[in-house]
């Protein structure tokens, strides 16, 4: 696994578990991202061969449209990835994978979201949430039993959380493994939305059980052929059509003891756990389709001439393509700052997946629009794949946690330890979120609060403005912060108008630490002079985003909250628009 240069030190220092609940404290701890996180050479060497290997191997034998027509990638293709060695990416090579690190294994399914969304959805389902609990809680048998087929291509696996009561309430499934004498474990439930469903030979599936005379859940691998195990009706979804999405029923399925995943118990950990890491996935997966978009924009509008000048020089031409490429420079800073401090160790990285998932998803949608608006009526035209991208990707923002409730989920995880470090006020925010994600313990550092630098230092002069006001924005969002806690109490779990401000603040300050981080080693490495276009799109993103913060920051105070409330309560209770000029 790769291991930035600043790891080393980070460990000794042992400065905190998360970067983003840190700065809920006023507190930024720049050794954790400063240095920019790279792999080392030899990983970026692997990782530039498997892209071309992966290019090579699409453009001779993948179709997208015949995968939209015959509802599946193909048996051949999967097989064909396999060998290649895109199914194991992040595998130990003692279990026939690449062994990469989150940076290596993020870059190439980038290069996964360039070629194709649904093709990305099927490798993720299988790398990026199914199996990946075998990788991280497997007993050594069990990843000796199944990683070696499963990296190769020889079987697939899927993921198997979502049930008809539970979506983004995922804590509260209904499924159910009872113990047996023998150890074995009763399998009963229904399971919806589950990608690879009637491919996957292996399951990770998650249900409720006792343990201990407690009611909790457990994590067990179902395979495929298990008596009781039933493969449901196929969803008709509007896009991502070759995704074998399926309803799946289990009755009386008995799974045996050497499958339970970790302990008995643990499931609800290990399912969050594994979505962390798929919600990186979904955020580098945007920035690959999304760099697609982009090219092909950037090619139209050069070519394309109207009123006797090219597209590209009309300045409301100029403002889209403009915003694509600084905030698309943003939201992969974000994405591979955060792939770097999973690289590093850092113990708890939830906020930052989380935010990754819901920026990239936002992002690419807005994108998408633009790139169609830009290409014109012939961008309309099933010819062209802007109606397949836009089919593709609506479902980004809901899966894998919905945007609004991951945005819940960041606020309240992150006002979680400031709201333990106030004298008087006694939160327990544990409860209203579990259902999100699993709230690991903050940690402090050894460094008291008092003697800790408070101030971002980048070591350039030429961005020094902007640490500057980001360092400003931290101590702004511990304020506004406190000031919610002590205003609402245990009442802020349920407002949503505040935690959406705080969420996306949050992300916006995160993007910009994350471009001056990135800057700054392309400063070091190529010198300032050199280095000029990536010093606009950091002049650009950072000014921006904080604009966009302050902005959320003098709307705590100052917001119309109240009366948006009234006007939808309002149209509840008459149950329509109600408005209309004339009566029908």
């Amino acid at each position: 696994m790769a291991v930035t240069d600043a790891t080393e030190e980070q460990q000794a220092g042992q400065a905190v578990s998360s970067f983003s609940k840190s700065l809920f404290l006023g507190e930024i701890h720049q050794e954790m991202v400063l240095p920019w996180p790279k792999p080392k050479p030899d990983e970026q060497e692997r990782i530039r061969g498997l892209i071309n290997a992966l290019r090579g191997f699409c453009e001779e034998h993948y179709d997208q449209r015949k995968v939209e027509e015959e509802r599946w990638v193909g048996d051949d293709v999967i097989r064909g990835l396999g060998e290649i060695g895109i199914l194991g990416l992040y595998v130990p090579e003692e279990y026939g994978g690449q062994g990469l690190s989150q940076t290596g294994y993020s870059r190439v399914f980038e290069a996964i979201g360039q070629i194709d969304g649904t093709l990305a959805i099927v490798l993720g389902v299988h790398q990026s949430i199914g199996y990946k609990g075998i990788s991280i809680f497997g007993s050594p048998e069990q990843k000796e039993r199944f990683l070696p087929d499963l990296a190769s291509g020889r079987k697939l696996a899927a993921f198997a959380l979502t049930e008809p009561q539970a979506g983004s309430d995922a804590y509260n499934v209904q499924s159910r493994a009872v113990k047996q004498s023998d150890g074995s474990w009763l399998l009963n439930g229904e399971k919806r939305y589950i990608g690879n469903g009637s491919k996957a030979e292996v399951l990770t599936v998650f249900a409720r059980a006792e343990v201990d005379g407690k009611d909790r859940h457990i994590a067990l691998i179902v395979e495929k052929g298990m008596k009781g195990f039933e493969v449901g009706e196929r969803y008709d979804t509007m896009g991502l059509r070759g995704n074998d999405l399926r309803r799946l029923y289990f009755k009386d399925v008995r799974v045996p003891a050497e499958n339970v995943l970790g302990e008995p118990g643990e499931g609800f950990r290990i399912a969050m756990q594994i979505l962390n890491n798929g919600r990186i996935g979904l955020g580098t997966g945007s920035v690959g389709a999304a760099k697609f978009l982009l090219d092909r924009t950037i090619d139209h509008v050069k070519d394309r001439h109207q009123f006797g000048q090219p597209l590209a020089d009309f300045e409301l031409v100029q403002d889209k393509v403009g915003w694509m490429v600084s905030y698309l420079f943003g939201l992969e800073s974000m994405c591979y700052l955060t792939c770097g401090l999973v690289d590093a160790g850092v113990p708890d990285y939830s906020l930052e997946s989380a935010m990754c998932k819901v920026s990239g998803t936002e992002f690419l949608w807005y994108a998408a629009n633009r790139s169609m608006q830009l290409r014109g009526g012939e961008g309309y035209m099933r010819t062209e794949p802007y109606e397949k991208v836009l089919r593709d990707i609506r479902i980004f923002p809901i899966f894998e946690g919905a945007n609004d409730v991951m945005r819940a989920f960041i606020a309240l995880g992150g006002l979680k330890p400031l709201g333990e470090e106030l004298s008087g006020v006694k939160l327990e925010l544990s409860d209203p979120i579990r259902t999100i994600g699993v709230l690991a313990d903050y940690v402090g550092g050894r460094i008291q609060r008092e003697v800790r630098p408070d101030r971002l230092s980048v070591g350039h002069d030429e961005l020094k403005k902007h640490a500057e006001v980001v360092s400003d924005q931290v101590k702004r969002l511990r304020d506004v912060s406190e000031s919610l806690l002590r205003k609402h109490k245990k009442g802020i779990v349920t407002a949503q108008f505040q935690q959406k401000r705080i969420a996306d603040s949050l992300a916006d300050i995160y993007g910009q630490v994350a471009v001056l981080s990135r800057v700054a080693s392309i400063f070091d490495d190529q010198g300032v002079e050199a280095s000029g276009q990536e010093r606009l799109i950091a002049d650009s993103f950072c000014s921006r985003a904080a604009e966009r913060v302050n902005g959320r920051f003098d709307q705590i105070e100052h917001n119309d909250d109240e009366r948006m409330s009234s006007i939808a309560k309002l149209a509840y209770k008459r149950g329509e628009y109600g408005y209309a000029l004339f009566e029908n």
